[in-house]
């Protein structure tokens, strides 16, 4: 990495990972998870660390995974991390921008939700059969999904950028429902029944650990930090960020 591409500026914001998806998390794909974003974090917080003029802020990328499978609790930034894969991975990543840290930058570390875009993610994942008419409740459907859109996302990221107040970890989420409810929410957004549910045991045969942890886990995440510095996003319900999005 270059180190004076570092010079001068005030804000970096680190989003870069291999994907979580599609299919399923084999040795070889979780050593690149991992690697993507701890060892890539690391050296950048590395050479902002040996940077003459460090930049001041470092937003970090990490996920809502980091509390693990809460069942209906409700989660803020206070909650202490959970177990298995994603949550190991999320502690290790933002563990991962110590250096930055150590040398006076001011670093967020973004537990990104289901980040609803158009042009990828989960949303652009679930778009085509729901559309096809064959959406449908995933498992019990009780589990909880954590959402934001993505317009929204860019705009808190803006507003964590500016504010000297905003610091550690923040939970990027506008909300959380059922996935029985994310379900309705969005076959009603794209005019189509759902009425072919995904048996848990489908799901696992198919994804293994993936599953377990990325579509069957409940995360009822609250934007406890945003609250509290004053975001107000634009999309305050899911079926308004559906519409904004689809």
């Amino acid at each position: 990495m270059d180190a004076t591409a570092l010079e001068g500026m005030e804000t970096v914001v680190h989003l870069a990972g291999e994907s979580l998806g599609p299919g399923r998390w084999t040795a070889g794909k979780k050593a690149r998870i991992r690697e993507s974003r701890i060892q890539g974090t690391k050296l950048l917080c590395q050479q902002i660390a040996q940077s003459d003029t460090p930049p001041k802020v470092l937003l970090a990328a990490s996920g809502i995974g980091f509390y693990g499978d809460c069942g209906d609790t409700v989660v803020d930034e206070s909650a202490p991390q959970g177990e298995g894969f994603l949550a190991e991975l999320c502690g290790e990543w933002e563990a991962a921008t110590r250096p930055a840290q150590e040398v006076g930058v001011r670093v967020v570390h973004l537990r990104l939700g289901i980040v609803l875009g158009a042009e990828g993610g989960a949303l652009a994942a679930m778009r085509l059969p729901f559309r096809l008419g064959l959406g449908g409740r995933l498992g019990s459907g009780q589990q909880w999904m954590p959402w934001i859109g993505l317009a929204d996302t860019v705009r808190a990221v803006d507003f964590l950028m500016t504010n000297d107040r905003a610091e550690g970890p923040v939970n990027l989420v506008s909300g959380a429902v059922r996935n029985l409810e994310f379900t309705k929410a969005l076959g009603a957004a794209v005019k189509r029944p759902t009425l072919l549910p995904v048996p848990a045991w489908g799901l696992r045969l198919l994804l293994g650990e993936a599953a377990e942890e990325m579509l069957l886990s409940s995360t009822r995440g609250k934007p406890g930090r945003l609250d509290a510095l004053g975001f107000v996003p634009q999309q305050r319900t899911l079926p308004e960020a559906l519409d904004v999005t689809l």
